[in-house]
């Protein structure tokens, strides 16, 4: 047998518990996914960490300009198991940002692995910086706009 000799993670199941995050051992409202973002050149790269979640059970949708991901992290111990220690949260997880008018939604790609879920936006080209021409009397010069 298992044991666990934390308090502090019992008193936080416990706060989950009395607080209403929980009910009958499943998730009543989604809970936020870790993720890291960052500019990678012409594009924004943000990562989320969803360990143990199976491809099928991620969804990524785009609407507007609000990118949702959401993903489900299943009981891997199924038929007449008794759970020991139960410290890995189960049920529905979500997340959701705000992308700038300067992003194209279009063009998102996704890629999954290792329990980390990778997207990659591409800067719009009406976003990226440009030469404007210039014209004048005495020849042609151009400036960065």
């Amino acid at each position: 047998m298992l044991m666990r000799t934390d308090p502090f993670r019992d008193l936080d199941r416990i706060a989950q518990q009395l607080l209403g995050t929980t009910a009958a051992g499943t998730w009543t409202r989604p809970n936020p996914m870790p993720l890291d973002a960052w500019r990678e050149g012409d594009e924004f790269v943000v990562c989320f960490d969803l360990p143990g979640v199976s491809l099928d059970a991620i969804d990524v949708d785009v609407e507007r300009n609000v990118l949702t991901v959401k993903a489900e992290r299943r009981p891997t111990a199924i038929g007449e198991t008794k759970v020991e220690i139960s410290e890995r949260p189960l049920g529905a997880f979500s997340r959701q940002l705000f992308l700038g008018e300067t992003l194209d939604t279009e063009n998102i790609k996704a890629d999954y692995d290792a329990g980390v879920l990778t997207l990659r936006i591409p800067v719009a080209e009406k976003a990226k910086p440009r030469k404007v021409e210039i014209t004048a009397s005495g020849g042609k010069k151009a400036i960065n706009a």
